[in-house]
């Protein structure tokens, strides 16, 4: 697709933004690196109000994207039984 769907037109947006984090959980399966993902999209929903401000504003507009996506990646991680790529 290529443009913006016009009146009556199917937008694969919110499919897309809904299934994204899942799949990348599956792709990126790692129960390590999923929680240090895990982790940083939590520290920056809870500091949300003083990190607006600071180095990492660019990362707040994305913490609910970055948090569901290392949720994801270490639930897979869990199923795949791997801890930063080392099998357990």
């Amino acid at each position: 697709m290529y443009g913006i769907p016009t009146y009556l037109e199917a937008n694969p947006a919110p499919i897309a933004i809904a299934t994204f984090p899942f799949l990348f959980g599956m792709m990126f399966g790692d129960m390590g690196h999923g929680s240090l993902y895990l982790l940083f999209g939590a520290m920056l929903i809870m500091f949300n109000e003083k990190l607006k401000n600071g180095p990492l504003a660019a990362f707040c507009k994305f913490r609910y994207l970055l948090f569901l996506m290392g949720f994801f990646s270490t639930y897979c991680g869990m199923l795949y039984n791997e801890w930063f790529s080392i099998p357990t």
